[in-house]
């Protein structure tokens, strides 16, 4: 009796522990690790969000960009952190497709904890001011004409941007040669000085571009036309039924980051997300928001990890590819 007693109370620790961990979390500056440089959607959505939410958690927050290898680098520093609640990764959708397309010291579904998915966005195929094309159509016609002459650069190897690129190319049968980037900022500067004739890109960091005309939309990659570039087609209008790729920024960090301390994270970013100058300033950029819990987040991802994994396979896409 008295052996079940004690066995009952030092069960009883942890649950009484976790509020107050919670409670004493964060007593120190946060880093949020970009894994691309400055410039592209993932470091202006953790601009957008990081003011706000150092306010709220009380702590300093540091934006540490860890560029290379299609996110995989800042994933790997990341998933290799202490699960204080001090290290954290706001990842897109390379977290997914890097599981199929490369080699990784990590498995993600075991290597983070999933806090949320802050949001969404489309996809689109742009092309130069200088180029003749103004239409998928016209694209296409030349890309057939003349097999792997035109140029489309991306984010990176293995990036969304270059699965669905890929896909796309295999669906209508024309050749493309890729141009992948260390992240969105420089693919962007090397598309609006018409270095690369295409771009395809998540419309955060063009669709400023795209409104000035300094680069013109083919296409976007999302189900249904995007409220943020009205009159310009989806794939799935133009050829492509049931084409769909879409974006996210999503925050995790390592394996084994008490439930606690996640639930505050994801409860100060679904605060952040819901206030109107964010919820602004995110349409500004063309994201959708959406605020997921952990246990939401966590099937989300997994459900991206067979999605894209499926598609990878089924269209023999490579990293080198």
């Amino acid at each position: 009796m008295h052996r079940r007693t004690a066995l009952g109370s030092l069960l009883a620790v942890p649950a009484l522990a976790a509020p107050a961990l919670a409670q004493a979390w964060p007593d120190r500056p946060i880093r949020i690790i970009v894994p691309y440089p400055p410039g592209g959607s993932n470091d202006t959505v953790a601009r957008i969000v990081q003011p706000r939410l150092q306010e709220i958690l009380g702590r300093p927050i540091i934006v540490d960009n860890r560029a290379g290898a299609s996110g995989s680098v800042g994933s790997s520093e990341t998933a290799r952190s202490a699960p204080d609640g001090y290290t954290w990764l706001l990842a897109n959708d390379t977290l997914a497709s890097n599981e199929t397309l490369m080699n990784l010291p990590y498995r993600v579904m075991e290597a983070f904890t999933f806090c949320s998915v802050l949001g969404t966005c489309p996809y689109a195929l742009t092309a130069h001011p200088s180029t003749p094309f103004r239409t998928l159509p016209q694209l296409i016609a030349a890309a057939k004409a003349a097999p792997e002459t035109l140029s489309y650069a991306t984010t990176g190897v293995g990036s969304l941007a270059h699965v669905s690129t890929v896909l796309l190319q295999q669906r209508g049968d024309f050749k493309l040669v890729h141009v992948p980037y260390r992240g969105g900022g420089p693919a962007l500067q090397d598309a609006l000085a018409g270095h690369v004739p295409l771009f395809m890109s998540n419309i955060v960091i063009i669709l400023q571009h795209i409104r000035e005309g300094k680069l013109i939309p083919l296409g976007v990659s999302s189900a249904a036309p995007s409220r943020f570039l009205p009159g310009v087609q989806p794939f799935a209008a133009q050829g492509f039924p049931g084409f769909e790729a879409l974006t996210y920024w999503v925050m995790v960090g390592p394996a084994g980051i008490p439930p606690a301390i996640n639930e505050r994270m994801q409860q100060a970013l679904r605060q952040v997300l819901g206030e109107a100058p964010i919820q602004a300033r995110m349409a500004e950029q063309g994201a959708e928001i959406v605020a997921s819990s952990p246990a939401e987040t966590e099937a989300f991802i997994r459900g991206e990890i067979a999605k894209w994994g499926e598609v990878i396979r089924a269209n023999n896409i490579r990293a080198e590819s």
